[in-house]
């Protein structure tokens, strides 16, 4: 049953779009602040700059009085205009015009513009912004207006330290617009993309996990620019996974149907059966020797049927079988199995490489069942000549089991020891082959095809040669 908390939708906080949206956003703001710095040292030298240049031309305001001089509330306007506390004009050394400060100023620190780098600047802006740098400082620059004057003059910190403050303002207000902005652009984006295919991934798992044998397979849009995108590759493999795995779960609720019906009918066939055996024992005791015979098939026939209703019992029962080991040589054991499957086709050879001191500790009865299995798939299949390996390394015994055949048609390999889908035969069941590997396995080894093809096919059985 689908847990209800797994549908549930999330709070958009903690959505997929929503983080991806604060991501980004985050991220437009750290790149925004490692702008700002250099950004700040720009503005600087910039404030610095347009100060030196309004000073020059306060200085050139004065040169065209008579006599170079001005009054006193001229001079304090052209001061308060240029942004500065007092201005000096130097050609060639000497000074050529003084605008003196309107009281007493005592510049603590000095610039020369000449000289600033950006990333001096940068970390000046810094401190004038945390107020660590002197009130008043002399600003020394060339002119940018005449050639070969160099404009000294004396600027406020706090002026310049409320500029930065307010340009910062701006930018950080620019910043965040910027990040909102291109944040909603990509996650409206990445949401068409990106969240909203997985979203219906999510949806499409949570469905199959609801109810695996009716729930609809994955339908995911034509995405004609993005179809070998890598969200289209898992919609594909998953699409593919749940028809492959709703298969399987229809064959194995059909296997379980089949065990439970076999289950139910066991007693009552056995019970037949044994009436079959009783009368056939007593048919057997007949002078007639034709009633006799017909007893001995009659037999046969019912043994091969009890046999049957075994094989399938013992494979739709759950857990490995039950195994009684014990040391015994492996070439006898091939032998009896040779004699039974040359018993039933005649035309085949089976031919045995084993060495005789071989005797690795295995259920007998059921190795007999795996070899026999697989030595008569492959007289069954059209093989002539069987040739059985076997040899010891080290922990390991392996055996092989090599036919000259036809080999294994591709749909036999693609469903290979599955029941009812696995048999290489028209009308075979594919049980030979389960069963096979079922018993391998529940020594602790392993049963696997080595090689197929028109001239034979080769499987390989591997056991460990201690207990396990």
């Amino acid at each position: 049953m689908l847990n209800p908390a797994a549908t549930r939708p999330r709070r958009a906080r903690h959505s997929l779009s929503a983080r991806l949206l604060w991501l980004t956003v985050a991220v437009t703001l750290i790149v925004e602040v490692m702008i700002l710095l250099p950004s700040l040292g720009r503005e600087r030298i910039a404030w610095l700059t347009n100060r030196v240049t309004e000073a020059h031309l306060a200085a050139l305001t004065v040169s065209t009085a008579p006599h170079g001089v001005v009054d006193l509330s001229t001079r304090n306007e052209l001061l308060r205009l240029s942004g500065t506390e007092a201005i000096r004009l130097v050609e060639g050394g000497r000074s050529i015009l003084v605008l003196p400060p309107r009281g007493t100023v005592h510049a603590e620190g000095q610039i020369n513009i000449a000289h600033e780098t950006l990333i001096g600047s940068m970390f000046r802006a810094v401190a004038v912004l945390m107020n660590l740098e002197p009130t008043d400082i002399l600003v020394t620059s060339p002119s940018p207006l005449q050639k070969g004057v160099i404009v000294q003059i004396v600027v406020h910190n706090p002026i310049l330290a409320d500029h930065l403050r307010r340009y910062v303002e701006h930018i950080a207000a620019l910043s965040v617009a910027i990040a909102l902005l291109t944040g909603l652009m990509v996650f409206l984006a990445l949401d068409r993309l990106l969240v909203l295919p997985m979203r219906r991934l999510t949806e499409s798992i949570a469905t199959f996990r609801a109810d695996p044998e009716h729930a609809a397979p994955l339908a995911m849009p034509p995405r004609k620019r993005f179809r070998d995108d890598e969200i289209a590759l898992a919609a594909s493999e998953l699409a593919s996974m749940q028809t492959e795995l709703r298969a399987a779960l229809w064959r194995n609720a059909r296997l379980a149907a089949l065990g439970t019906a076999v289950a139910k009918i066991s007693h009552d066939l056995r019970n037949i059966l044994a009436s079959a055996l009783l009368v056939a024992d007593r048919l057997s005791g007949s002078t007639d020797p034709g009633t006799r015979r017909a007893a001995t098939t009659l037999v046969t026939a019912v043994e091969r049927a009890t046999e049957l209703v075994t094989k399938t019992l013992t494979f739709a029962r759950e857990g490995p079988p039950a195994l009684l080991r014990a040391a015994f040589p492996l070439a006898d054991l091939v032998g009896e199995v040779a004699e039974q499957v040359t018993a039933q086709a005649e035309t085949v050879t089976i031919k045995a490489d084993i060495p005789a001191g071989l005797a690795p500790p295995l259920d007998r009865s059921q190795m007999f069942r795996a070899l026999f299995n697989l030595t008569r798939n492959a007289a069954e299949a059209g093989a002539s000549h069987i040739t059985v390996r076997a040899r010891c390394d080290g922990a390991m015994v392996t055996i092989d089991i090599e036919d000259d055949g036809p080999g294994l048609p591709e749909q036999a390999r693609a469903n290979l020891f599955r029941p009812f889908t696995g048999s290489a035969r028209r009308g075979g069941t594919g049980l030979g082959l389960a069963i096979a590997r079922d018993l391998v396995r529940a020594h602790g080894g392993d049963l696997d095809l080595v090689a197929t093809s028109a001239h034979g096919t080769l499987f390989r059985i591997t056991l460990p040669t201690e207990m396990v």
